[in-house]
């Protein structure tokens, strides 16, 4: 198949229906946008149902929330805000006006098959673009069933979203290679062609979110947010909690809660070792344990928890290099680390974050507002969650102010060219009115340099 006459033909259809929607008003494209979040919303359990059998990985009732809930996040922060004609009038006299990118190409990891493609789409059509979907190999069927109810919805502009239903690596690069501009939500592969493909890209670096612990934080509060942050849809998001770095003083305090909450604490030697093989063999990341249960986990590794068992906390060797654990782990397995100083704790986690994940996001559980702008000055990361649960608080939640999305950019920490979570503002072309202003003071040199 010539990869780039197939793809030509959804770059045709997705051009005409674009161009007739580009004359749409501001209300007209908030309907659009808000059918096509609620197509996910109504079928949000058949398409978690779907995801799950297809790809083997996550839970179902995790799946069937985020789902939903990212659908209404988005809505919610996109419903209201200008996006067409005049955006705004600026102090100094300029005047923004939004213009469409055109036609936006996405890759859609096997992770989230169904929320990706429907946030990318939400935002692509609140800018007044068109959107292609490639979905991952693995993610196939439920990602067109995504891409038809969305169509579905869409009436009489379908075309607005399409997807391609058998996506290969050649035909997701011409996809890329086509667009106006694309998103690659992908592995680091796919990421790479997106930046390699000649057009302007989002794309996305690894994730390996740290959860630093001060010695003020409430243990009590704390325990149960890291849990249902690294536990949610078995720990595939790359906004799950990855490591915690605690105070040396509260160490025991902290681990006897997790235990206390559900956790499985790996302290054994032999039993460490035997978890590290199965999921980090010879230190690379074991794809057949990905969205696997902490039960599960421990089995194939030799070892019995209980069913019910939330999570594995594994005593780490050191960090970064030291020891796999330092990685992300797309899978219910939390490593643990001490330190005496906050500059000590600041420091494993940077040791950590050079190994994998450097630029994306961590999460801070502190009261001392020093100890967290500390933290912010000297940690290489583009967001910082502080006393929240990072898998659905990292993404934007209701609660703090970062924006709803499917695509968090990692600066170029993270090889991105994107250091905050991709929204529609990012796929829309502004134009600046300036006028000229008779009266301006022009300063002299004096004036300008002048001590």
């Amino acid at each position: 198949m010539d990869a780039e006459k197939y793809v030509a033909e959804f770059i045709d259809r997705a051009r005409k229906a674009q161009q007739i929607f580009e004359d749409s008003t501001q209300e007209q494209v908030d309907e659009a946008v808000r059918v096509v979040g609620k197509a996910v919303y109504d079928h949000g359990e058949e398409l978690a149902r779907m995801a799950v059998d297809e790809t083997g990985m996550g839970d179902y009732d995790d799946k069937v929330m985020k789902n939903k809930g990212k659908a209404m996040a988005v809505w919610t922060y996109l419903k209201g805000k200008k996006s067409v004609g005049v955006l705004r009038y600026l102090d100094n006299g300029i005047v923004e006006v939004g213009k469409p990118i055109g036609v936006i190409g996405a890759i859609t990891p096997v992770t989230n098959p169904v929320m990706t493609p429907n946030h990318n789409s939400m935002i692509a059509l609140k800018g007044r673009n068109a959107l292609i979907v490639s979905p991952h190999p693995s993610a196939k069927v439920c990602g067109v069933k995504t891409v038809e109810y969305m169509r579905k919805y869409l009436k009489d502009a379908e075309d607005l979203i399409q997807v391609i239903p058998e996506p290969t690596i050649d035909i997701s690069g011409a996809v890329m290679r086509m667009a106006d501009v694309c998103i690659s939500t992908g592995g680091p592969g796919m990421v790479k062609v997106a930046y390699s493909s000649g057009k302007p890209a989002f794309g996305v670096g690894a994730g390996n979110n740290q959860c630093l612990i001060d010695e003020d934080a409430d243990i009590v509060d704390l325990v149960p947010k890291v849990i249902r942050g690294r536990t949610y849809d078995n720990g595939v998001l790359c906004t799950c909690e990855q490591s915690i770095v605690c105070p040396e003083s509260k160490y025991d305090e902290i681990i006897a809660e997790f235990e206390k909450q559900g956790s499985y604490y790996v302290c054994d030697p032999a039993e460490v070792e035997a978890l590290r093989n199965k999921v980090f063999p010879e230190g690379q990341l074991n794809k057949s344990c990905v969205g696997l249960k902490a039960s599960v986990l421990a089995d194939m590794s030799g070892f019995k928890v209980a069913p019910s068992t939330k999570m594995l906390i594994a005593k780490a060797d050191g960090p970064g290099k030291a020891d796999a654990f330092s990685k992300e782990k797309l899978f219910p397995i939390l490593a643990a680390y001490s330190y005496k100083t906050w500059k000590e704790g600041v420091e494993i986690v940077n040791a950590n974050l050079d190994y994998e994940g450097k630029g994306h996001s961590m999460v801070i559980h502190s009261f001392n507002k020093e100890n967290i702008e500390y933290a912010a000055e000297n940690i290489p990361v583009s967001r910082f969650l502080v006393n929240g649960i990072g898998s659905s608080g990292l993404g934007g939640a209701y609660t703090n102010g970062l924006a709803p999305t499917g695509t968090l950019g990692c600066g170029s920490w993270g090889n991105n060219s994107l250091s905050e979570n991709l929204s529609y503002e990012h796929l829309i072309n502004i134009v600046r009115i300036a006028y000229t202003n008779p009266d301006a003071h022009v300063p002299t040199p004096e004036e300008v340099w002048g001590e």
